[in-house]
Parts: structure tokens; sequence; C-alpha cells
């Protein structure tokens, strides 16, 4: 959230920076910054500038190098669909609108599935203003409630391929004559002029839409697929016009007068269904997204005044009471309170072991009930539960764009000028070169040319293998945030991981408490109270321990300290909690009995927690955690990948020590405080190594920022995961590897995709323009072009679609 206060803006932060120093001395580099101080008791960060109209561009440049240096900041990323785009020079265009829109610090707009997502700050930036500036292009954005939005926007899709498809079955039906006339029966009486009243229509009803498009970019000075589709057509059937009504131009000459009719009605027909076929294989690019929307039932019963009643899913509000019967589809997020089951969790977590349910088991929306019947209190609904979340998740990822993109977008959108001047190049060479029928060739393979290249096949080779590679991520648990990741993990030469949570379960327990002689039963009420606002595991652990006889006190203050411990305060009393190191650094007082009992715990490789107060330490708390069971054999996979292995935790120098022993693992390092994490990870990119970071903690937050790859454990903390690009919601390590290969064959397929697509036009272009008739004689009908245009679209997408059946 960002305050103003004119000429102060307040910037709301997440999570704390670990050199907030270094930070401010950036930040006051910004032009026109006149201040910036961090309050650290609000995490906030203070902005003072020195005119109001620059404090957009100010407020950009600051959240940007914020987000940088691993500070999350709440910015909104939103889906919107991007109306009237026909190819990807479009798309394109629109990006680069978009991203000159104040306040806007990302835009990628997406060819194959018709959207724009777009990060702004929302204080600073306005949708209306984004939507006003694609109006001024000719383009539109469609920015209305998020469910309605999905609603409206599916059914002008299938409105619009509904008229795509009657457009493309009336021309397909009118030029099969046309194409029999002009090419079998093209000297029965008044051909010429039945060709004409076929062709008519079928350019000017039912490809219409081509002319519409070429009118508005031609009023912006801009061209696309429009452009050289009504260019090529319209230019034959103006010269087919010219032929009927002035023949005797020609055969004055003694040259014969002919009609390409056929031509520029058979090649709409032709780019039509090509169109309609690559819609098609479009939507099937996206079913992933669909199986996640169909896992909702539309209804669920819900306990009104302990009478079971039938209502909309929409109805439903955090605290109700939902029954769920064998087979039932679970409606919304929730904790069961009377009953048990087994869940079928694959759709989400990608496990096909179903999992025990009992009383306070979290559940989730779009799971499935196996046998038996049970309750369960509503805490998430709506756009909170979890599978809402991964729905928008992987919406978002589909939408993003693969760093290759970013070339390809350059060449599409310098590609139809490149295309129109080839055309006239050609048309000028076979009127200086071409003898007695140049004219006649000249303009044939002008049109030609214009009808051979699209720059659609290349707009669509990167997004639809991204859509279909995410989407197949989404299915086996693995929720990729954006291509670059999915890209990039390929390349990943180390992984580095940290421990709890991570290779371990995530369970910590306590194996034993010894207590200070003098510590009251309200000191220890304390420790149960700070330990109860904690999300780390090891929390988790002391509170479990001690629930049976702890009471939580009211007014006891906490605050974190990142990759140490926590601090607590109660009745003006300091209260402390954490690693001996951050004890030790307070100089609180630890005895020698309590200095001998760490000792022990350490040399046993367990992990140790101290709780003290100002004076001198109250307890010495032992924790094991176990290691995952599939911890091992992720690590034997990435090695046989040549993936290296590194654990860096916060835990002591004999747990790493232990760990990494066990696992076969050379490089740990324990005792890591988080910027030191951090910089482990960047001395390791400095050695030209592409590193991944996979962690589940607030202390991960930086390093995750800072690797090449970051990955979050889906059971870990919210900070870790919204800053990490990846996710594995089972928390299961052998995912890694899954990850990796899906990354391998999504850039495989990319590769294929712009080969084909290059190779389609850097030899259909030349053969148009008819390289090849003074060696052979040979000269590319434009039918043909139109027909090869077409099929090279559906191709790439028919290529990607292959990445759906492939096993990781």
């Amino acid at each position: 959230m960002i305050i103003n206060k004119d000429p102060m803006h307040i910037i709301q932060l997440k999570n704390q920076p670990s050199s907030p120093n270094d930070l401010l001395t950036s930040l006051k580099a910004i032009e026109e910054l006149a201040d910036a101080s961090f309050n650290e008791d609000n995490n906030e960060l203070l902005l003072t500038i020195e005119d109001e109209d620059d404090a957009a561009e100010v407020i950009q440049e600051a959240v940007t190098l914020l987000r940088k240096e691993g500070i999350v900041v709440n910015t909104v990323k939103q889906s919107f669909p991007v109306m009237n785009m026909t190819c990807a020079a479009c798309a394109s265009s629109s990006q680069n609108v978009l991203s000159f829109v104040p306040g806007v610090l990302d835009a990628a707009v997406n060819f194959a599935n018709g959207k724009a997502m777009i990060e702004y700050i929302p204080e600073v930036s306005d949708l209306s203003e984004m939507k006003s500036a694609l109006k001024d292009v000719g383009f539109d954005l469609l920015i209305e409630e998020q469910e309605s939005l999905r609603e409206n926007i599916e059914h002008l899709q299938e409105e619009r391929y509904k008229k795509l498809k009657r457009d493309t079955i009336s021309a397909v039906a009118l030029a099969t004559p046309l194409m029999l006339i002009g090419m079998v029966f093209m000297n029965m009486p008044y051909a010429d002029y039945i060709m004409w009243a076929l062709a008519t229509p079928i350019l000017f009803v039912f490809g219409w839409r081509f002319f519409v498009g070429a009118w508005k970019q031609a009023k912006r000075f801009s061209a696309n697929m429009d452009t050289l589709v009504a260019l090529s057509t319209g230019i034959a059937y103006l010269f087919s016009v010219f032929n009927i009504f002035f023949e005797e131009f020609w055969t004055s000459r003694g040259l014969e007068a002919h009609v390409y009719f056929e031509a520029s009605g058979v090649i709409i027909a032709f780019i039509l269904l090509g169109k309609m076929l690559e819609e098609r294989a479009k939507g099937n690019t996206s079913t992933a997204i669909k199986k996640l929307m169909g896992l909702q039932p539309d209804t669920v019963i819900v306990f009104k005044n302990d009478v079971p009643t039938e209502v909309s899913i929409s109805e439903v509000q955090v605290g109700d009471i939902v029954l769920v019967k064998p087979g039932d589809r679970i409606a919304v997020d929730g904790v069961v309170t009377t009953g048990s089951s087994f869940i079928d969790e694959s759709m989400i977590s990608g496990e096909p072991i179903a999992v025990e349910k009992t009383l306070n088991s979290e559940v989730f929306a779009g799971t499935i009930n196996q046998k038996g019947s049970f309750r369960f209190r509503a805490n998430k609904v709506g756009k909170d539960t979890l599978l809402a979340h991964i729905i928008k998740t992987v919406e978002q990822a589909q939408g993003s764009k693969a760093p290759v993109q970013n070339l390809v977008d350059k060449i599409a959108g310098i590609f139809v000028p490149v295309v129109m001047g080839i055309a006239l190049l050609s048309f000028a060479l076979w009127l200086i070169l071409g003898g007695d029928e140049s004219l006649v060739h000249g303009l044939l393979a002008m049109v030609t040319v214009l009808v051979i290249a699209c720059p659609c096949a290349l707009g669509l080779a990167t997004p639809t293998a991204i859509m279909v590679g995410i989407g197949k991520g989404a299915e086996e648990g693995i929720l990729i945030k954006d291509a670059v990741s999915l890209e990039l993990s390929r390349k990943i030469d180390i992984v580095v991981l940290d421990k709890t949570g991570t290779l371990t379960e995530g369970r910590p327990v306590v194996s034993s408490i010894a207590w200070n002689d003098s510590i009251t039963e309200e000191q220890m009420n304390i420790l149960y109270s700070i330990e109860a606002q904690s999300e780390h595991p090891l929390a988790d652990a002391i509170t479990a321990s001690m629930k049976e006889d702890g009471k939580l006190l009211d007014n006891v203050e906490v605050q974190q300290v990142s990759g140490k411990g926590i601090d607590g305060k109660y009745n003006g009393e300091s209260y402390f909690v954490g690693n001996p190191q951050y004890i030790r650094s307070k100089n609180i007082v630890i005895s020698p009995l309590m200095e001998k009992s760490i000792k022990k715990e350490l040399e046993a490789a367990h992990t140790v927690t101290v709780f003290a107060d100002k004076n001198m330490a109250l307890g010495v708390i032992s924790i094991t955690d176990k290691l995952k069971p599939t911890t091992k054999e992720a690590i034997n996979q990435l090695r046989k990948m040549h993936i290296d292995t590194a654990i860096f935790t916060g835990d002591n120098e004999m747990v790493a020590k232990a760990l990494a022993e066990e696992l076969a693992i050379d490089n740990y390092k324990g005792n890591v405080l988080p910027e030191e994490k951090a910089r482990l990870v960047k001395e390791l990119q400095e050695q030209g190594k592409v590193v991944a970071m996979v962690g589940d903690g607030i202390n991960d937050s930086g390093a995750l920022a800072q690797a090449d790859v970051s990955i979050a454990m889906g059971k870990g903390s919210d900070i870790a995961m919204e800053v990490a690009k990846m996710t594995i919601i089972s928390s299961d390590l052998l995912k890694i590897p899954k990850a990796i290969r899906l990354s391998d064959r999504t850039v495989k397929t990319i590769r294929q995709n712009l080969f084909w697509a290059f190779i389609y036009n850097v030899i259909g272009i030349p053969i148009a323009a008819g390289i090849l008739y003074p060696i052979n004689g040979f000269l590319l009908n434009p039918m043909i072009a139109g027909a090869a245009m077409a099929l090279s679209s559906v191709s790439v997408v028919t290529n990607s679609l292959r990445l759906k059946s492939k096993k990781l």
C-alpha cells in the first residue's frame, strides 16, 4: 500500500531489508527524490518528493529498486483481455503502448491467449488510463470485475468463434466452385463474371474483417497481418475487375487479359480456415486452466441453524459449516470439525496417494472426497482459496513472456513493413526484368509474397509452448509464476537448499527442555504465547509440546528477528527466543549447566533454541526434524543430471554437517543469517553458475530474490511463496528434477517452433517472389501460398500441444 501525504509518500513493506542503510543510499540517488527513510516500527519506507508531478515516476523507480533487493511491496498483477488483436504485430504494438502508461511496472501482451498481463502500482496507475491508451491505437482493454469479466470474455470468445466458423464455411462453400471454374472450367460461358460474383461476397462479406483491420492500422500509419491479406487479395481482385472492363488494354498489345478472382477468393477462404483451426488449437493450450476451473462444484450443502441447506458456492461465507459426502468435490478451503475421510489431492499437489483427513485437518477446494463423510468449517472462500490462487498464478504465468520472446516481438514489429518492401521490390524487379508478361508476373509475385508471409507463426511459437508447459507444471503440482523461470530452469548448475521444511519434513518435534531452576509458570506461558504468534516450524514444535499445560497470555508483543529468533515483550519486560548465538549477542548470561546442555544437544545434531529474559537464559529447548522420505532420491536425481547441491541453513554447524554427510553433499554451511544466505548465493553466481534457491521461510526471502531460479515449498510462509518464482505445492523435492525436465522440453519445443516459423518464411518468401522462375520456370500459385500460410500457424500450435503427452 502507498499512502500519499503530499509531499511525503509512505510505502508499506511486507518484509524488512537486510541492509537498510545501503538501500537508502541507492534510493536517494533517484532524481527528484528529496529524502528517503525507514520507519522500522511499522515497516514503512517514507519518500519525500520535491515535485508532485514527478511522484509517479519516482515511486515507480523506488518500487523497482526495492524489488531487486528482495523487498515485497504491494503491487497489483492482473490479466486483462485485449480486444481487436489479429496477429503478433498487434500484440507487440499494444504492449509498447501499455508499457508507457505511468505506474505500469511491467506489461506483457500474449497473442496466443489474447491477454495482457499488467503489473502496476494501484495508487499511481489507473486502469481507465490504460484502456484509453489502447483505444487510441485501435485496441481495447476489458477491465470489468473478474467474475463478470470471465463470463463476458468466454461469451465473446464463443460468439467470435461461431462467427468465424460461419464465415469460414460460407467462404469455403463459395471458394470451391470458384477454384474449379478458375482452374478447370475457365472456358465456360461467362466464366469471368461467375467468378466475379463468387469472389465478391468472399472478400467483402466473409473476409471483410481483414479490410477493416487494415484500415484501422493504416489510420495509425501502421501495418499487420490484416494489411498483408487486404493488400494481396484487394490487388488481385481490382486487377481482375480492370481486366473484365478493359480487356482491350491487353489484347491490343498481343497479350491475354487474365482474371485472378479465384486467387483472391481462395486465399481468403484458406486464411479463414487457418484462423479457425488456430483458434481451436489455441483453446486447447489453456485446457489446464479450464480443468482447474472445473474442479469446484456449483453448489454445496451448508448448515444454516443446524439445518443442511444447498446453496450456490458464491454464497458460502467464512465460518460456515459445510457437509461433504462420499465422492463430493470440496468447494472451499477449511478445517475438519467432525468425521474423517481420505481425500484425493492429486489435482492440486500432483501426488496420487489419497491423504487422510481427521479432526483439525486442512481441506482444500477442488479436491475429491473418497468414501467417508465429514463436516468442515470454511476459512477461505472465493478468490482466497488455494485453488483460486493456483488458477490466478497459472493464468498470470501463461501470459508472461520468455526472454527469447523479446527478440521475436522485435522481429514481429518490423516484419510486416519488411514484407511489404520485399513485395514491392519483387514487383519492380519483374517489371524491369520480366519480359512480355512482366506486369502480370510482377503483380502475381507481389500478391504471393504478401500472402505467404505472416508473422502469426512467429508470434505463436513461444507463447503457445509456454502456456502448455506451465499448464503441464500445474497438473504436476509445480506452480510456475513466469516464463523466465521456466526457460531458465534447464540451465541450473547448483541447487541451494534450506534445511527446515525443505530437506526435512518441516514438522520438528521437541525432544527435551532443560529449564532454569528459577523459571516461573508465568514465564513458561510467556514463551508459549510468543511462539504461538510465529509462523516458523520450530515455533510450531514448541507450542505443540507446551499445549497441554500452556496458557495464552494477552498483550504479549512479538517481533520477528529474521534468521535469529523472536523478541517478545510482556508487562514492560523483554524476552528473547532464538539460537544460542543470538542470545549471547544480547549479553545475556547462560549458566554453565545450560551451556553443557547446549553442547550436548548440538553434538547430537539437534537444533537448539534458548529462551531468556533480559538477564539470563531460562530454558534450553532441543528440537529434531526428520528428513523427508523423497529427499535422498531427489538429491540423487539432481546429481545424475550433473547439478550440484548445497545446504545453507540458519541451524548450527554440527546439524548442517550431519545432514550434509547423510546426503553426501560437500557444500554446506550452518549458522547462516538471511543476509549471509543471499550473499552466499551471489558468490555462487559470481562464479558463473546459474543458481536455484529452495526455501520455505521468511528468512529465505532475500536469498530467493537473489537466486536466478527461486523455488518455495508450498507448505512454507506466504512471503517465501510471494518472492519465489516457482512453488512446489506438495513440498516434495522430487518435483524439482521434474521442473527442470519440464523446462528442457518446453525450451526444445520453443526452438522447434521458431525454427519452422523462420524457415517457412526464409524459404517461402523468395519462392513467392519468383526466385525459381529463371531456373525452372516455376511461379508459386497465390492459392497455394494462402494454404501454406494458414497451415504454418496451425502446425506451430499443434507442435506445442505435443508437450501435454510428454512424461516428466
